[in-house]
């Protein structure tokens, strides 16, 4: 825990922080300017320094490189004195336990750089054993290549030394290549270092642009990170050197670092350029919670079609056809690369409506592996009388064959061979395969929205457990969910896809059997928001962008969490949660 640094924004691992010296410092940034340090005891005995809060002060400290015994990090470990201004302590990524300072610089980051799973291993291993509101310090290994992935990884702090160094040998950076000097004949960049004649530029003039492009480089990150959109800029950027591409595909791994520290939803849509996309904790969370979580209430046939570049799926042209001859007899599910399989009900849900992806009509073979899986797992799990699908041949068509015979099922296809879903002859086709089938009221359509919402935000069959017996009044996608009574209970939230609850629906929720988002708070009556330090207890599985209950011995009330269960526990600062709605007891 720490005064000295408090996050503002969060991108999944990376952080937009504040590092609080007397000259406050946003990061991720550079701090070699602020950064004294007090020296290695393996060399000589060290006086704990005065320090202030114009710096920040690495403590006394014995570095261990990665690797090394833990009998021999047991014998020589430094006990950190606790000291009242911004404090560094140095630890190894083998055995880092958290030492009561406000950040912690890896020993052994310069071995581990270079190497993806060697970096993924060492920053997830830190992460996890120091306080979520501390501030992570890698030295010596920052360029413009390779930050970006540092700080989507988890790092918050660098320094100056890889790219001075790299000048002072000849090596001019970029995001995109270290070249050497003697090889160009112009200077690509217009940085003040580069503001003069080539054959004038000198190696210090280089070591003076690299650390000018380093950090022109975190400023593009600092504001992806408010964007919600570091990861779209990382697969690109990754690309230009192996290593970062494997440590980048290492993290996605992680699930349960990552998994805990991205937001359920967010109002930046995801760019689908890469495969790479497919990996990503929104998509994965995604597909994991239709195919666990969202249960079928419609007793007609499913209609399975392809998704469309508008979205939610059915302002587009082409679903407004579908819908015309369907006609509420079947349930319609989009099947989409890199989504899935959506479910009607779900097509507002984050990330369904939030995604834009690369068209080119054709599928490469990893989309359609992991299409048909989702598409194999959802009917595995949901039952209906009958199948159609009314999708074109290349990527969707092959999809659908693979799991009709996995599955042995008997699907009808109603696009002729080289026809197109919205031709004329394929929509005939869609609505005589719904001939005879009844139509679906309204009230099912709305009733059914909104359990599958409640199924998909707060566990398998958490839908009939809150919204059993209910009335909706407005319109859909502003659906409000009532009681027999006439007490509002909550709105669906066209935004996000989500639920909102009220204050009764908040206290439904929590006599009910579905899994409940809890954080206690002490004894007061919060106002607009909750901070950190008056939470007691967080539920674990409590993500950003949760709907929560809130309640302490004088309050009771709901809202969306803005940290992650654990970080609410551990954080000394910062806003915890938005209050929506609150009483006091």
């Amino acid at each position: 825990m720490t005064e000295y640094f408090e996050v503002h924004a969060r991108d999944g691992a990376a952080r937009v922080g504040e590092l609080r010296l007397a000259s406050p410092r946003t990061t991720p940034a550079l701090v070699d300017d602020v950064l004294e340090d007090a020296g290695s005891l393996w060399s000589a005995a060290r006086e704990v320094p005065e320090g202030d809060e114009s710096t920040l002060t690495v403590l006394p400290h014995r570095a261990f490189p990665g690797g090394t015994a833990a009998e021999v990090r047991e014998s020589f470990a430094v006990e950190h004195p606790d000291v009242d201004y911004p404090s560094v302590a140095v630890v190894s990524s083998d055995g880092a336990e958290a030492q009561g300072t406000d950040a912690y610089a890896l020993s052994n980051g310069q071995s581990v750089t270079g190497h993806g799973a060697a970096l993924v291993e060492a920053v997830v291993n830190v992460r996890e054993a120091i306080p979520t509101d501390t501030a992570l310090l890698f030295s010596g290994v920052a360029t413009p290549r390779n930050v970006a992935l540092l700080a989507y990884a988890g790092v918050d702090l660098f320094d100056e030394t890889a790219a001075v160094v790299k000048g002072t040998e000849g090596r001019y950076l970029t995001t995109d290549e270290a070249y050497f000097l003697e090889d160009l004949e112009e200077l690509p960049c217009s940085c003040p270092a580069c503001q003069q004649p080539r054959e004038e530029f000198t190696r210090e003039d280089c070591a003076e642009h690299n650390v000018n492009a380093l950090r022109a480089e975190l400023g593009i990150v600092r504001r992806r990170i408010r964007d919600g959109r570091l990861r779209d800029y990382v697969e690109g950027q990754a690309r230009h050197d192996q290593w970062l591409t494997a440590a980048m595909r290492e993290l996605d791994s992680q699930w349960g670092y990552l998994e805990e520290r991205t937001p359920i939803l967010r109002d930046s849509q995801i760019s689908a350029a890469t495969e790479d996309t497919l990996r990503r904790v929104e998509i994965q969370r995604f597909a994991d919670r239709v195919t666990t979580r969202y249960r079928n209430r419609f007793a007609n046939p499913l209609v399975l079609v392809p998704c469309s570049a508008t979205k939610p799926y059915s302002e587009s042209q082409s679903h407004r056809q579908f819908h015309d001859a369907i006609q509420w007899r079947g349930h319609l599910v989009s099947m989409t690369s890199p989504i899935g399989v959506v479910p009607q009900e779900l097509e507002t849900t984050y990330p369904a409506q939030h995604y834009d992806t690369v068209v080119t009509g054709r599928w490469s073979e990893d989309e359609k592996e992991f299409v048909s899986e989702v598409l194999q797992r959802y009917l595995e799990r949901n039952e209906y009388p009958s199948i159609v699908a009314h999708v074109p041949d290349e990527g969707y068509r092959d999809i659908v064959e693979r799991v009709e015979d996995a599955l042995d099922l008997d699907i009808t296809y109603t696009v002729p061979e080289g026809g197109h879903p919205t031709d004329d002859e394929s929509i005939s086709n869609l609505s005589e395969a719904l001939a005879g089938e009844l139509k679906y009221s309204k009230r099912d359509r709305e009733h059914n929205t909104v359990r599958a919402i409640a199924d998909y935000l707060f566990g398998d069959g958490a839908g009939d457990d809150l919204f059993d017996d209910i009335r909706t009044t407005s319109r859909y996608p502003k659906i409000q969910v009532r009681d027999r009574d006439d007490t509002q209970l909550a709105t669906m939230v066209p935004q996000y896809g989500t639920l909102s609850f009220t204050l009764a629906g908040a206290k439904r929720w929590v006599d009910s059997d579905a899994p409940t988002k809890r954080v206690e708070i002490d004894g007061f009556v919060p106002h607009g928001s909750v901070l950190a330090p008056g939470v007691v207890d967080a539920d674990e599985d409590v993500r950003v962008g949760d709907e929560v209950v809130v309640e302490g011995p004088k309050a009771f009330g709901v809202g969306r969490a803005e940290m992650f269960g654990r970080e609410m526990r551990e954080s000394t600062r910062g806003i915890a949660c938005e209050i929506r709605h609150v009483e006091e007891k």
